[in-house]
């Protein structure tokens, strides 16, 4: 049954607007946003079986833009839809980071890495350019990698935050696996990277791994 043809008080736009988005599920904010369905299944049966597909919310809005034409009832329309969301999701966060120093406000850190990072299929690693005062200047992902591995040469990111002109760095990477335990890997990385941005005066705040819901943090381990 389309939703136009639902009671009115079951309809989630109705309800959106007259009780707040709160009260919607995770399926039918997602049928908002999609506007329609398809041949046999409405807006929020669509969006279910997209979420399902996703493996959640999260994955649902981190998933790449070829993968999103891929499913079911998803054109280049509702696709560009879903990924625009996601950005301005990621801009909000990142308008957080920049209202102040970063280390003040280590929640709004941890929300925009988990959002940028933790429903990436593949590794990714990305980099905070901090001024003097701990601000953000820029952000920017730096390597890209495999389910597995990436990776990252130190000498890029002393070259990224040169060009920043960047104090300070907070770095980040993804664990695909969902499992948020820094590798002896990840605590050479971050060796190397801490003494090779010393060399230009530029300090190694912290290093976060992402995985799904967790971020975990080297300077609150003691890493660095």
């Amino acid at each position: 049954m389309a939703i136009r043809e639902w009671p009115r008080d079951e309809r989630p736009r109705e309800r959106l607007l007259a009780l707040g988005a709160a009260s919607l599920s995770d399926a039918e904010l997602i049928a908002l946003c999609l506007r329609s369905g398809v041949a046999g299944a409405s807006a929020v049966e669509l969006a279910r079986a997209l979420l399902d597909r996703f493996r959640g919310l999260r994955g649902l809005l981190s998933a790449e833009p070829r993968a999103l034409r891929e499913a079911r009832g998803l054109g280049v329309a509702k696709a560009a839809q879903l990924a625009a969301i996601l950005e301005i999701a990621r801009r909000c966060l990142a308008e957080g980071l920049n209202a102040g120093p970063a280390l003040a406000a280590p929640a709004a850190v941890r929300d925009f890495l988990r959002l940028s990072l933790g429903a990436r299929p593949h590794e990714v690693f990305v980099a905070l350019f901090l001024d003097a005062q701990h601000r953000v200047l820029r952000v920017e992902e730096l390597f890209r990698g495999t389910l597995t591995q990436t990776s990252v040469y130190p000498r890029e990111v002393v070259k990224a935050a040169l060009a920043a002109n960047a104090a300070a760095v907070i770095v980040a990477h993804n664990h695909p696996s969902g499992v948020a335990q820094p590798s002896r890997a990840d605590e050479l990385l971050t060796r190397q990277l801490k003494d090779a941005l010393a060399l230009v005066d530029v300090k190694l705040l912290d290093h976060f791994v992402i995985a799904a819901d967790h971020a975990l943090s080297f300077a609150e381990r003691g890493l660095i």
